[in-house]
């Protein structure tokens, strides 16, 4: 049995679909995550899935009941379906304890756990004015996580968060779906956030489901161009002939190798990004290309030759 069935929902505006026909079944534990450009019905899916949107067709199902639309009961919402919004608030002038409070569906011991799980235990006495974005952020989890839910829609949570309360973030959710047994749905504009995360990654454009799979899959094998824009940089190096083109991850070329087909190229810049380098090359007559390295002696100006890794090539 899913945790969660979504069966043809759609739902328009001014004549537009904001979602059309989308289906799809989450399993208990499954992390799925949504990627897709401003506008492509990512938010719109989730307040639909927790009951505080209303579809014009299709319906929502978890735990196989019947999840309800605002038109249809006096408080929106689904019991045991938790919605984090990105534009989340807190009342201003409370101690975070008092907040918490109120939704607390728990005994105490089991509170003071979603505290440690959520990293906001020291904060407790604290005001809401005295409190960073990132750490009003975990309050807002933790307050969610008191009524006990099974699932947990988290839209675009790590926006505007710096690196340090990004990580921290991230321990969070991962230790509330092993901890807690908390099922988590997440939607981020960042690969980095989702791909090693997810078991399915879902890509959406238009309010339609464009490409799922595994994250290996849609990130190496994507439907087109712009499902492969969605997670990271990539090459296009037109063929011959078929008008269809060679699609490369930057990491999945080899530079100054003895692989057959390769191709020389001289190197326009050189980018240090951390734990790797992005290398711009134009080869002769072709697209410029971008070729990631975790180590470079090359400069600009320097002649190599590139080749593809052929368990890498893919077409579009």
């Amino acid at each position: 049995m899913s945790l969660l069935k979504v069966s043809a929902i759609s739902k328009q505006q001014d004549g537009a679909f904001i979602l059309k026909d989308i289906s799809f079944e989450q399993q208990r534990f499954q992390h799925i995550a949504i990627a897709g450009e401003t506008g492509s019905g990512k938010s719109t899916l989730l307040k639909m899935i927790s009951g505080l949107a209303q579809p014009d067709s299709g319906q929502v199902f978890f735990e196989e009941q019947k999840v309800k639309g605002p038109l249809q009961v006096l408080i929106p919402g689904h019991p045991g379906v938790a919605y984090l919004s990105q534009y989340f608030e807190l009342r201003h002038n409370y101690r975070v304890d008092e907040i918490l409070s109120y939704a607390n569906m728990l005994t105490d011991e089991e509170a003071q756990n979603i505290y440690r799980i959520c990293q906001i235990d020291h904060l407790l006495q604290r005001r809401t004015d005295q409190l960073s974005g990132g750490e009003k952020q975990r309050i807002a989890l933790a307050r969610l996580l008191t009524t006990a839910p099974r699932l947990l829609l988290l839209d675009e949570p790590y926006s505007n968060l710096d690196m340090i309360h990004k990580q921290t973030l991230k321990t969070v959710i991962n230790d509330i779906g092993e901890k807690l047994e908390i099922t988590c749905m997440l939607v981020s504009h960042d690969p980095q956030d989702i791909l090693s995360w997810a078991d399915t990654v879902f890509l959406m454009r238009n309010g339609e489901i464009i490409q799922q799979g595994a994250p290996e899959e849609v990130y190496n094998h994507p439907v087109n161009e712009y499902a492969a824009g969605l997670l990271g940089k990539y090459n296009l190096i037109p063929s011959a002939g078929d008008g269809k083109s060679l699609f490369i991850r930057p990491e999945h070329f080899i530079i100054n190798g003895n692989t057959p087909g390769a191709f020389s190229g001289q190197v326009q810049s050189v980018s240090f990004w951390g734990g790797y380098y992005d290398i711009e090359i134009q080869p002769a007559k072709k697209n410029k290309i971008t070729v990631r390295q975790l180590s470079t002696s090359l400069k600009k100006g320097d002649t190599v030759n590139v080749a593809v890794l052929p368990e890498h090539i893919w077409y579009l």
